[in-house]
């Protein structure tokens, strides 16, 4: 600690910590080296460069807080950075409506934050963050902390472009190629970070945890279908990241830190890689001609599709002990696996070879085995960092409940969308799928009218 009376400079070094520290010097020193080759000769490199790595630094101070004062400043400093980094293209109509955006609702988030911190420090009479903590997990905090607990929300969801003002970060590619990449080394998953470094004072507050379930499972669901529609790889690559930070807003609400943590590990590495190697996938795509799907699963091949992964996920579940883990990693296996079902369905379908058909069954249980493995990898690295999740009340369990059947319907019409895909009501579904249902072009007309009325 260098500062006074707890207000400071402090690191706090624990499993999260160390692993969000370790991501984010990774996936970081991987996009300034490829910013290097990607922007040579553009006029404003280094200060692109220089911007990049005080975005960086802000994250890194960031994740290693010990306390709240540098926790709220790091917090805000990583949005002014990448405010910057936005507008690397002043001239560009699409970055400056993306950068405004971003900086309506990087304020807001800011304001959340600064009045979760305030209250956390009267709730608990300290600014030290392992001290805070402490008393949480001993149910200390009263009414101040579960106030606090629900700004903590407020503050994430805005951070991790959750709906409806989900809009910057899809229109995010009017920015070079690094600053995607950059976005997944602790900027947009900082929300995610915020709620498990948090995870104490957050189960304070169960209705708080309810309400990011269902804001958090509605922006993964709506998200993977628009992001189905996109016709730009990395267009597509930002939808994606919209249903992925929905799915890890619902991870924490179902009480699922660990595995939280994972998802954010996991996601980051695999799609900054894919940000930055989009362009060559472009080209390789362009230089082959492809003939078209290999088959269309037919219904009775989606249902045999789910059958079998289920079956796959029992068997793999039950020798992993399914009786040890919470029902809401049950759940969260089960949603996992109606996504292996989408890719059995490709194997089952009657014109498919059967080298595609053993391929996807043998993908089946590695999955199974890979989820139940890692979460026991990472339930063992977080324990004494993080609380084990709680025992879900009648509430949580109709969350739950609707949570796995509404992914699960969701993935039989994805699994089955080929053969509606000509039907005139598909058309049409599709262009509104395309747009967002317009919730972006919502945003739009409301901040016109702002700029309008600031201007007169």
């Amino acid at each position: 600690m260098i500062g006074l009376n707890g207000v400071g400079l402090s690191l706090r070094l624990d499993a999260v910590s160390a692993v969000m520290f370790l991501l984010v010097s990774f996936i970081g020193w991987v996009v300034v080296r490829y910013t290097a080759t990607y922007l040579d000769g553009e006029a404003r490199q280094g200060a692109f460069t220089g911007w990049l790595c005080m975005t960086l630094a802000s994250v890194l101070l960031l994740v290693l807080s010990g306390n709240l004062v540098q926790l709220v400043l790091a917090w805000v400093a990583t949005s002014l950075f990448l405010h910057r980094l936005l507008l690397f293209y002043p001239d560009r109509v699409a970055a400056q409506r993306a950068a405004a955006k971003k900086r309506i609702t990087a304020r807001l988030g800011d304001a959340a934050l600064i009045v979760a911190a305030v209250l956390l420090a009267l709730a608990y009479g300290t600014a030290d963050i392992a001290q805070i903590l402490s008393s949480a997990r001993a149910g200390n905090g009263g009414g101040l902390a579960i106030t606090a607990a629900g700004f903590l929300a407020a503050a994430a969801l805005l951070k991790s472009a959750q709906f409806p003002l989900h809009g910057w970060l899809t229109e995010v590619m009017e920015t070079p190629t690094p600053v995607s990449a950059l976005l997944h080394a602790g900027v947009i998953n900082a929300g995610g970070f915020l709620l498990i470094r948090f995870a104490d004072v957050m189960l304070l507050a169960p209705g708080v945890l309810a309400v990011m379930v269902m804001i958090g499972g509605f922006t993964a669901l709506f998200g993977g279908l628009v992001m189905l529609t996109q016709p730009a790889v990395k267009t597509s690559l930002a939808w994606s990241t919209v249903a992925q930070m929905g799915f890890m807003i619902l991870e924490c609400g179902l009480g699922l830190f660990p595995l939280a943590l994972l998802h954010i590990v996991a996601h980051s590495l695999y799609k900054a890689h894919s940000f930055l190697a989009s362009g060559g996938a472009v080209d390789l795509i362009a230089a082959n001609r492809r003939p078209g799907p290999v088959a269309i699963p037919k219904a009775s091949a989606v249902g045999r599709a789910f059958l079998l992964a289920l079956a796959i996920y029992g068997i793999v579940g039950f020798a992993f002990g399914f009786q040890d883990k919470s029902p809401q990693t049950v759940a969260l296996g089960a949603i996992l696996i109606f996504g292996v079902a989408y890719m059995l369905a490709q194997g089952l379908a009657d014109a498919a070879p059967r080298a595609l058909t053993r391929r996807t069954i043998v993908y089946a249980v590695a999955t199974s085995v890979s989820y139940f493995a890692l979460q026991v990898l990472a339930v063992w690295l977080t324990s004494g960092a993080l609380p084990a999740a709680p025992a879900p009340g009648p509430l949580q369990w109709a969350l739950i409940v609707l949570a796995v059947i509404s992914f699960g319907l969701v993935a039989v019409v994805q699994a089955m969308f080929p053969l509606w895909a000509y039907h005139p009501a598909a058309a049409g579904l599709r262009v509104h799928l395309s747009n967002g249902f317009y919730a972006n072009a919502v945003f739009d007309r409301l901040l016109r009218g702002w700029r309008l009325r600031s201007a007169s």
